[in-house]
C-alpha cells in the first residue's frame, strides 16, 4: 500500500483494537458468539458491533465461521484480560492517555517537551508518575501495561549476558517483578528483589522493597536492573542516577539496562523511533544509542560496557564496575 495511504488509516486499526478491548469484546470471546449475542452482552448497537467485530476479523484478532466470532491465537493471549501474558493494561493505557497525549504532538515538537499539563490539566512540574498512580485502578492498569509489555523482553534480557559472576540482583524501579522472576527462571542461584514506590510494593509485594531510587539509600547488591527507566529521564538526571548505583556496587559489580536501542544514526528501528518520539510526549526522556548509553556508563565510572539486540522489544545493556 502506497506508504502515506497506510498512514492515515492506521490510527483507525489502533482505534478498533483499543475499542474491543474497552468494551471486553475479548474477554467474551474465547468461546465462539454471534454479533447479537456480543452486543447484547456489552449493551451496544448491533449493527455497529457487528461492524467492529467484522473490523478485528480483518485485523486479525478474531475469526468469523458461520456467523459466530471467535478469538485468534494472538488476541487470546495479548487482548483478553484473563490471559497471564495480557496486554490489555498496555492497550488500556495507550487508549486512555496516550492517545489523548500524542494528540499534541505538535506542540511538544514546537516547544520540546512533555505534554501533561496540556493534555490533563494536572502541575507540569510535579513527578508525572503521580498521574499514573493517583488511583488503584490506574495504577494497576499502568502496572499490568508495563508487567504484559514486559513478559515480551525480561527472558532474553536476563539471557542476553551470562550472569553467573553475581549474586543479588535488584531491579530498581521494577513494578510487578517481572524481570527478578525472569531472572531466576533462567539463573536460579540469584537472590533477586525489587526497589520500587511504596504504593507499587503495596501493590506488588513479590521480592518489594519500598524505596525511591533517586532519593533513598539503594538496598545492597551486586547487580542491579534498570528496565525502561532511563529512557523517562533527562540527561542529567541519568547521569546523577548512573553514579549513584556506581557508587553502590561492589567490585566487579553490574548494571544490567533494558531499553529499546536506536541505530547509531538514530534513523530506526522504528519502533525505537516511535518510542522516542512517546517520550517526549510523556516523560521527560528519549531512547537512545549504545554509543550513548556507553558514553553516559563510561562517564559514570562504568567499564566493560557491552550490548546484545535480543529481537524482543527491548535491547540489553551489562556494564561491569
Amino acid at each position: 500500500m502506497n506508504p502515506v495511504l497506510d498512514l492515515i488509516e492506521s490510527f483507525r486499526r489502533s482505534q478498533v483494537m483499543f475499542t474491543a478491548v474497552h468494551l471486553g469484546v475479548f474477554d467474551l470471546l474465547s468461546t465462539g458468539h454471534t454479533a447479537a449475542a456480543v452486543a447484547n452482552r456489552i449493551a451496544a448497537d448491533l449493527r455497529a458491533t457487528e461492524l467492529l467485530l467484522d473490523a478485528c476479523v480483518n485485523l486479525g484478532l478474531l475469526t468469523k465461521a458461520d456467523g459466530r466470532y471467535r478469538n485468534s491465537p494472538d488476541a487470546q493471549r495479548y487482548c483478553t484480560r484473563s490471559s497471564p501474558e495480557t496486554l490489555a493494561g498496555y492497550i488500556l493505557y495507550s487508549r486512555d492517555v496516550l492517545w489523548h497525549l500524542w494528540a499534541n504532538l505538535p506542540d511538544a515538537v514546537r516547544e520540546g517537551s512533555h505534554r501533561w499539563s496540556q493534555t490533563f490539566q494536572v502541575d507540569s512540574s510535579a513527578d508525572i508518575f503521580r498521574h499514573f498512580f493517583r488511583t488503584p485502578e490506574s495504577l494497576q492498569t499502568f502496572q499490568q501495561g508495563m508487567h504484559g509489555f514486559g513478559l515480551l523482553s525480561s527472558p532474553q534480557v536476563v539471557a542476553a549476558f551470562d550472569l553467573t559472576p553475581f549474586t543479588h540482583l535488584c531491579d530498581l524501579g521494577g513494578g510487578t517483578g517481572h524481570l527478578p522472576a525472569a531472572a531466576i527462571a533462567r539463573w536460579p542461584h540469584l537472590q533477586v528483589s525489587n526497589f520500587d514506590l511504596p504504593v507499587v510494593v503495596d501493590a506488588y509485594p513479590q521480592y518489594g522493597i519500598p524505596g525511591d531510587f533517586f532519593t533513598d539509600p539503594l538496598p545492597p547488591a551486586d547487580l542491579y536492573a534498570l528496565g525502561r527507566i532511563l529512557h523517562d529521564w533527562s540527561t542529567p538526571k541519568v547521569e546523577l542516577l548512573l553514579a549513584k548505583i556506581h557508587a553502590a556496587l561492589p567490585p566487579h559489580g553490574g548494571l544490567l539496562i533494558a531499553e529499546a536501542l536506536l541505530d547509531d544514526d538514530h534513523t530506526g528501528p522504528r519502533p525505537a523511533l516511535l518510542q522516542s518520539l512517546n517520550m517526549l510526549t510523556c516523560t521527560e526522556g528519549r531512547e537512545r544509542s549504545f554509543p550513548e548509553y556507553q558514553a553516559l556508563l563510561t562517564a559514570a565510572g562504568f567499564t566493560q560496557v557491552t550490548a546484545h539486540r535480543t529481537g524482543a522489544p527491548l535491547d540489553a545493556i551489562l556494564a561491569r564496575k
